[in-house]
């Protein structure tokens, strides 16, 4: 279990930097979203057990600050760490700029799930959409960005805190 308490104490940090960025972007009227940094390391790195444990986890510490029903993040976060988990033998996940790719793709697909379900709760949805491109736009090109960062500091982490990565999990094939 020391594994996905080290995963989550990464991922916590990455949600008090998000929600301070959100913070200090409020004035702008845009929001990051970096869902997808919170699924990848798991789903490519950790058996899926433990995986799917500390994803969940950190998509229930997701839904305390967002207006959609609770467990909305917690479900899509499962969700794709179960489908990068799936393809994970098939990509070279040595490879950091594969890693990128992936949570690019991931966080745009939790992003559309998000949007998707809380539409139903607002007066008129399309007004919504230029300000949901802009907040998915920028989300991107800040997560393509901090990404390598993100997940050396998660590897960091783990050798800090000598918790070792499964071999035979990590190693491509």
């Amino acid at each position: 279990m020391r594994r996905p308490l080290v995963l989550f104490a990464t991922l916590f940090l990455l949600w008090v930097l998000v929600a301070q960025a959100n913070h200090e972007l409020s004035g702008f009227r845009v929001t990051l979203f970096l869902g997808g940094l919170f699924t990848v390391f798991a789903a490519i790195w950790l058996p899926r057990t433990e995986g799917l444990l500390t994803v969940f986890a950190s998509g229930l510490l997701f839904d305390v600050g967002t207006p959609v029903w609770f467990g909305c993040h917690a479900l899509l976060f499962s969700l794709a760490h179960t489908v990068i988990h799936h393809f994970r033998k098939r990509m070279p996940r040595d490879e950091a700029w594969v890693s990128v790719v992936v949570a690019l793709l991931a966080n745009l697909g939790i992003f559309l799930g998000v949007s998707f379900s809380a539409f139903h709760d607002l007066p008129a949805p399309t007004n919504v959409w230029p300000r949901l491109l802009t907040d998915l736009l920028l989300s991107q090109i800040v997560l393509a960005l901090i990404a390598p960062w993100f997940f050396a500091l998660q590897l960091k982490a783990f050798e800090i805190t000598r918790v070792v990565l499964p071999a035979e999990e990590h190693s491509v094939r």
